[in-house]
């Protein structure tokens, strides 16, 4: 039997996704949905404040070099972000939500940055 190792990237993107996941819920969110994907693209988090959905995006990068996570958040990712949560709520129904963003240096929980209505 043999296994199939997942890429560095994808496994460090994982674990980002759950430290982001862990500490959202430690500020009282709920998780709703993990990984929502469609014709349009991916969405990392979805999780619930009170009444309002939260579409979230996990980024991490091992340095600041180029403009470090935040600027990894390009237009078009955020149009396909939009696309994406568009269609999550024409299946799941129509809801107040917002977009934020959880940037990372390393998968650490102190290198941890919210930032909420970040879109």
């Amino acid at each position: 039997m043999t296994f199939k190792q997942q890429a560095k990237h994808l496994v460090e993107g994982n674990a980002a996704e759950q430290l982001a996941a862990t500490f959202l819920q430690q500020k009282g969110l709920k998780l709703i949905e993990k990984n929502f994907r469609c014709l349009h693209g991916e969405i990392d988090l979805i999780m619930q404040d009170g009444k309002t959905l939260v579409f979230i995006e996990v980024r991490l990068r091992s340095s600041a070099n180029f403009g470090g996570a935040a600027m990894s958040i390009t237009p078009s990712k955020q149009q396909k972000l939009t696309r994406t949560a568009e269609r999550y709520l024409q299946i799941h129904g129509n809801t107040d939500c917002r977009f934020d963003v959880v940037l990372m240096q390393s998968t650490q929980i102190n290198a941890v940055e919210w930032i909420q209505n970040a879109f």
